[in-house]
């Protein structure tokens, strides 16, 4: 295998690459993580941990216009963050899979950690 540097260690080397996703799905996890980034989508996101919210009472627990609550739950809904159902003419929001919920508190957990280290 040709190397742009001189290699240190191959063996580890070779074993990061052997670990490395294909460019689309590194491509789709800078995507996920830009969507993550904004700090309304991710107070949108830890509102919804506890369960289902419409959009109304997210705008209360955020502290934002349902206009924007609504902007924001698109882009959610469109990234496979959240999901919908409709109640009568109610539409209650939650959030997609598992999956979520786990980044979501995991990287809570680091910044929690990182806090509490630097205290």
């Amino acid at each position: 295998m040709d190397f742009l540097y001189d290699v240190q260690d191959e063996k580890r080397v070779l074993s990061a690459l052997q670990y490395m996703p294909a460019a689309e799905q590194i491509e789709q996890l800078a995507n996920f993580y830009k969507i993550m980034s904004d700090p309304s989508r991710l107070m949108l996101l830890m509102a919804l941990e506890k369960g289902e919210l419409c959009a109304s009472d997210l705008a209360n627990v955020a502290k934002m216009s349902r206009s924007a609550v609504s902007h924001q739950l698109k882009a959610l809904k469109q990234a496979k963050l959240v999901k919908s159902r409709r109640q009568g003419k109610t539409i209650f929001y939650e959030l997609d899979d598992e999956h979520i919920h786990s980044v979501l508190k995991v990287a809570l957990e680091h910044i929690k950690e990182g806090a509490d280290h630097h205290d």
